[in-house]
């Protein structure tokens, strides 16, 4: 059971889940689809999966899957995530937990063009960290043309990708790879209370 809430506090929401699970995955993507970066741990591929469901059962988990920490709690299964949610309560919960932001902005925007690969790159660069980046594709946004010429503007060539990190402009690929060499990217990203140590 004191491996189970260990594991339960390491993030702000952390689901334990099993890969056949469809009502897992639904609850994951509710949780993801208010910005939270849950940390995920399936129980049918996890080395200590069978003790992490006997105490689950234990703490009365009923079924076992999908079991749901936040804010280091054990909130339950996905009937109290459901209710939750449909009394506008789940996202308060979050923000407590610091698992989402309030504000315009997220802590780390990424500005890019579908078909660019090294803005692909730089995102998935940013989201090893445990960042939930958010993403504007300019190709495909209805004010992407007015989003580039804003970029250029900046200083931004060429315009994607574009990182903001904290509200703050920090460039480009070049600027974010050169961080992430020095040892500088999660720091950055740790201030800008994108991540959590």
């Amino acid at each position: 059971m004191d491996m189970v809430m260990k594991l339960g506090a390491t993030s702000g929401v952390v689901i334990f889940t099993k890969s056949s699970c469809c009502i897992s995955h639904s609850i994951e993507t509710l949780i993801r689809s208010f910005g939270a970066n849950p940390i995920i741990y399936e129980l049918d591929t996890h080395p200590n999966g069978k003790q992490m469901e006997k105490a689950l059962v234990e703490l009365g988990c009923q079924p076992s899957v999908p079991a749901i920490f936040i804010g280091k709690e054990l909130v339950g299964g996905a009937n109290e995530i459901m209710s939750l949610n449909v009394r506008g309560k789940l996202k308060q919960l979050l923000i407590r937990a610091n698992a989402i932001w309030l504000g315009e902005a997220s802590s780390v925007v990424i500005f890019t063009k579908s078909s660019c690969c090294i803005s692909h790159s730089i995102e998935t660069l940013i989201r090893s960290f445990g960042a939930n980046p958010t993403v504007y594709e300019l190709d495909t946004h209805p004010n992407g043309k007015q989003m580039e010429k804003a970029l250029v503007e900046l200083g931004c060539q060429p315009s994607v990708p574009a990182i903001f990190i904290g509200k703050e402009l920090v460039g480009g690929a070049n600027e974010i790879m050169s961080l992430n060499v020095r040892g500088k990217l999660k720091q950055l990203l740790i201030r800008a209370n994108a991540i959590w140590v």
